[in-house]
Order: C-alpha cells, then structure tokens, then sequence
C-alpha cells in the first residue's frame, strides 16, 4: 500500500521496511500492520487533538504529572507548547502504562518505541498468523466466559494495584488469542489515587467486562467485583495476591450522589459509544 505520511521517515530511517495494510481507524489514533525485518508488527499514528474525537479528554489527563511548573503554565494557558506537551503526554501515557503493566504481569503488546507520535508495538495474532479479534466477535461457552471473565478480574486487580485504571475498558479494547485475552488502547489510563472520576471510570470498565462475559454466562452479571476491589483499593488492602470473591454489601450510609451520577452518565457515555463502534465496525464490512 502507498506509505502514509507520518510513517514515511520511519521508512526513511528503516525502522519500518513495509507498510503492508491499515488494520484500524479509531478515534485517537489509525493502526497500520508492518513489517520490521522479519517481524511483522503494527504501528500506532495518535492523530492530532483536532482530529481526535475522544470525548472529554481533559477528564482523563487529570492527575498527570507534568515535568515542572513552567510545563503546567504553558499547558493551563494554551499556548502552541503547551498544546505540543499535551500531546506528548497523551501519547507517553500509553507507552508508560504498557510498560507498567506488563511488568506486573498483564498481558498488554509488547512495545519497541514512540517516535514522533507513532508507537511501534507486538501485533496480537494467532497461530496461524492472522490478527487476533476483538473479545466482541468471540463466542464462549458458559464454561469459558466463567474462566476468562475471572482472569480479565485478575489483570484489572493487577492494573488497579499499579495505580492505573483503564478508563476506556470494553469487548472492543481486548484482543483474544490462543493464550486468553490481551488488554490494548491504554492513551487514556487513568491515574487511580488523583482522578477525580477514578472510582466511576472503574466501575465502568469493571461492569463493562463483566456485561459482556455475562452474556455467556448470567452468573457473572451478579458479580460486584467493581466495588469488591475499589473497596480494598481505598483501604490500602488490594494486593496482587488479594483473593476477590465478587461479592460486595453495600454499607447502610447514605449514597454519594455525585459519584452516583457520575456513574450514570459514564454509563450512558460507554453505551452510546458501543453502539458507535457497532455502527462503525458494520460500516468496515
């Protein structure tokens, strides 16, 4: 296929060899396979603020840090820099939270490097090569459902104990392949403990694994690992090695209603972005 721009000077430079063909085009970034030598790999162009339709951005970056005061005051006053370290550190935060996460056992791709707003990372495939699908095109039995969704509960125990919330979790950020689900799109990872919005963004993802696995199993749509876990999380008592029932009983004490309603329309945020994807995803096709 004809080399897109940005990953023309990683051709030049041969980091890249071949462009084979475009994979993805998301909402923050277009996914290309590649070949590298012999390894056949996907590179990952972030598309520019103005072009990425990422709602409510600003709520995921909150609680990043910046590199010093004088960083801050550019990105508070939107200035051209400050739009430029923006960026920065929205494409950084990915490659920090794969790093991260497959450091305390995760399964994420593996990356190589971030150059210029293209990440070079493992394409998840298959035996047979062939790219591994979404969670959301894979069928389970009861079975199956029950022994993934707990694995998927682990790695996010594990993602929660490194202080890191997906923020975007679905059936459409998790591959699957012969080894078991694989967790991908991590730009907007949430920082745990000084997120304002932590504790809504993860029950979200929490509930949005658990919706789709329960699909295939009606058990698990009983399960209350979101509130399990946060619960441990704010006590400091989460551990990797923390054994999660997913049952929770909620306290007699009056409701927060703001974090309530903040789950409520994070909700309402994920289900009009699924049925998005859907449309977009029929579209492809």
């Amino acid at each position: 296929m004809k080399i897109p721009k940005r990953l023309q000077p990683l051709v030049d430079d041969g980091l890249i060899d071949e462009v084979i063909s475009r994979l993805m085009s998301g909402k923050e970034a277009d996914v290309f396979i590649v070949r590298c030598g012999e390894h056949i790999r996907c590179a990952k162009v972030y598309k520019d603020a103005v072009k990425r339709s990422f709602k409510k951005a600003a709520q995921y970056q909150e609680g990043r840090k910046v590199r010093g005061g004088r960083q801050a005051r550019a990105m508070g006053k939107r200035s051209s820099y400050g739009r430029q370290l923006e960026e920065e550190i929205w494409q950084n935060a990915e490659v920090d939270a794969l790093s991260r996460l497959a450091g305390v056992g995760v399964r994420v791709p593996d990356t190589y490097f971030c150059i210029d707003g293209v990440l070079l990372m493992e394409l998840v495939s298959g035996e047979d090569g062939n790219v591994a699908p979404q969670l959301g095109h894979v069928v389970f039995s009861e079975e199956q459902a029950i022994e993934q969704h707990k694995l998927m509960m682990h790695y996010i125990k594990l993602m929660l104990c490194a202080g890191i919330i997906h923020g975007d979790l679905s059936e459409f950020n998790v591959l699957v392949d012969n080894n078991g689900p694989v967790i991908i799109d991590l730009p907007q990872a949430v920082n745990a403990s000084a997120n304002n919005s932590a504790q809504a963004m993860f029950a979200r993802d929490v509930n949005n694994i658990r919706r789709y696995y329960g699909e295939f199993a009606p058990s698990i749509l009983k399960t209350q690992y979101a509130k399990e876990m946060w619960a441990l999380f704010e006590e400091a008592n989460l551990t990797p090695n923390s054994t999660l029932t997913g049952e929770f009983e909620d306290s007699d004490e009056l409701a927060d209603v703001d974090s309530i309603l903040d789950e409520i329309q994070a909700a309402e945020y994920e289900e009009f972005d699924r049925l998005e994807r859907i449309k977009n995803a029929d579209d492809d096709e």
